[in-house]
């Protein structure tokens, strides 16, 4: 795209509709922020709603799981797969599908008459969402050079961090004045002004569908998806559980096949030296690492908040929405200059910063009140907002050209799944120091449960951000 550009002579008629001084030129990054906002507000906003939808749908504490789970489940596992496909197919026609699946979905969801067909259309949204998330970051880096890349990933970071807290609220407000039906309804508006400006975005180049590397494919999502399941259920039935032991088994069988295939292939779908990069490896595990320091203790916190600080759903939504909005503002202020600092300040640095963050919120005993959490929330997003900005072009840059969307969706693929594990860890250490949901539990057992969530997910969070902090580049 520069190059076109750079080859024709300056001329003071109207500049072409993606050249950077075009009138336009900010759309793609408008297209993107959207499609992202609508993706990660519906990891999130469902929760709220689930009580509201047990009554109505006579659903279980396990379908209830499921309407969740299913979601996270389909994006984690699918991402990286996507990515590949995106690389291939081309990334706007990739990613205008997925926005296309993701509104008929959206709709499939808020006309669902019982819990099965909801948890149903939930996996459609999460695939869908995976073919969005994998191609609107490439899409960004192949928008946008320079300084105006460095904006535009710092805004499109921006938007990820506050999508998670307008979910919340979203979730909250539309249940409680309407139903959860509401919920779903009201994004079918927004899905259709994001399909009309991904529509008008330029396209990429796709390289040929003979390309398409299904085997490698086929493999990672499957192990990707096994290890996902193991880690939920885990969390759910217990470590020792059958179904445990088969999710982590099953993925464990497929990530083998993966790099035998992967080996074999004359055009992988993720060339295996990349893994051979200390970088590189370092950027996945912050990547994961982050994620899961920052935002997996969210769950229980929220149940502590309503069982044991007695919150209501909308005011707990308004305490969690303090790290959100840290996020965001950080990412927004600091952006720019975050692209122009070595990789271990801002990935390591801001990793650490995470851990701080969850060590800050140890000062939760029994008998405190929630703005005793206010330091660890802001803390903690400051360092993920510090992180985010700078994670897709740095996966993009470790890669060749016609890998950069695969390199880019294994960082966010790796954030994914950093999250999913993380919720089913936490919730297994909380539960086991406060059994069943939580109510009426005794101050000291909500105290010692989450000392115990925060300090795990700190010492995952040091510990990533260590080392990316000694791997990744110091230039």
């Amino acid at each position: 795209m520069d190059a076109h550009l750079a080859g024709r002579p300056p001329r003071t008629s109207a500049l072409p509709h993606n050249s950077p001084s075009a009138r336009g030129r900010w759309l793609p990054l408008v297209a993107a922020c959207l499609g992202t906002f609508l993706l990660l507000v519906y990891a999130t906003i469902v929760t709220v709603a689930l009580p509201r939808m047990a009554g109505e749908l006579h659903a279980g504490f396990g379908a209830l799981q499921g309407v969740i789970d299913v979601y996270t489940l389909a994006l984690a596992g699918l991402l990286l797969g996507m990515g590949s496909l995106g690389d291939v197919l081309g990334r706007k026609r990739l990613y205008v599908l997925g926005l296309a699946v993701f509104t008929a979905a959206t709709l499939a969801c808020a006309l669902a008459g019982n819990v099965q067909l909801l948890i149903a259309a939930r996996a459609v949204q999460g695939i869908a969402g995976a073919a969005m998330f994998a191609t609107l970051v490439p899409l960004i880096g192949l928008a946008y050079t320079g300084r105006d890349r460095a904006r535009a990933f710092a805004v499109w970071g921006a938007v990820a961090g506050a999508a998670a807290g307008i979910g919340n609220v979203a979730g909250g407000m539309l249940t409680q004045l309407l139903s959860w039906q509401g919920i779903f309804y009201g994004a079918l508006p927004v899905c259709a002004v994001a399909l009309w400006l991904a529509a008008k975005v330029p396209a990429d180049h796709a390289r040929g569908a003979a390309r398409i590397d299904w085997p490698g494919i086929a493999t990672f999502s499957l192990a990707a998806t096994g290890v996902t399941f193991g880690f939920i259920r885990g969390g759910e039935a217990g470590w020792g559980a059958g179904s445990t032991l088969l999710g982590f088994g099953f993925g464990a069988v497929m990530l083998l096949a993966f790099a035998v295939v992967e080996r074999a292939a004359d055009r992988p779908m993720v060339p295996l030296g990349l893994f051979r990069t200390p970088a590189f490896n370092g950027l996945l595990l912050a990547s994961g690492a982050y994620y899961l320091g920052a935002f997996a203790f969210l769950p229980v916190l929220s149940l502590w908040l309503q069982n044991g600080a007695g919150l209501s759903s909308f005011a707990t939504s308004l305490v969690i929405t303090v790290q959100p909005v840290a996020f965001f503002a950080t990412s927004a202020l600091a952006g720019g200059a975050l692209h122009r600092m070595p990789a271990r300040w801002s990935v390591g640095g801001g990793t650490l910063l995470v851990a701080a963050g969850d060590l800050l919120l140890l000062l939760l005993e029994p008998g405190a009140s929630w703005p005793v959490l206010l330091p660890g929330l802001l803390v903690t997003g400051v360092g993920a907002g510090l992180v985010s900005p700078v994670l897709p072009a740095l996966a993009m840059a470790s890669a060749e050209p016609a890998h950069s969307g695969v390199a880019a969706a294994a960082a966010n693929s790796a954030r994914q799944l950093g999250l999913a594990w993380g919720i089913a860890l936490l919730g297994t250490v909380f539960h086991r120091c406060v059994p069943g949901t939580g109510v009426g539990a005794p101050a000291g057992a909500y105290a010692a449960g989450l000392d115990a969530v925060f300090l795990v997910a700190g010492a995952v969070a040091a510990f990533g951000g260590a080392v990316a902090w000694l791997v990744c580049g110091r230039e």
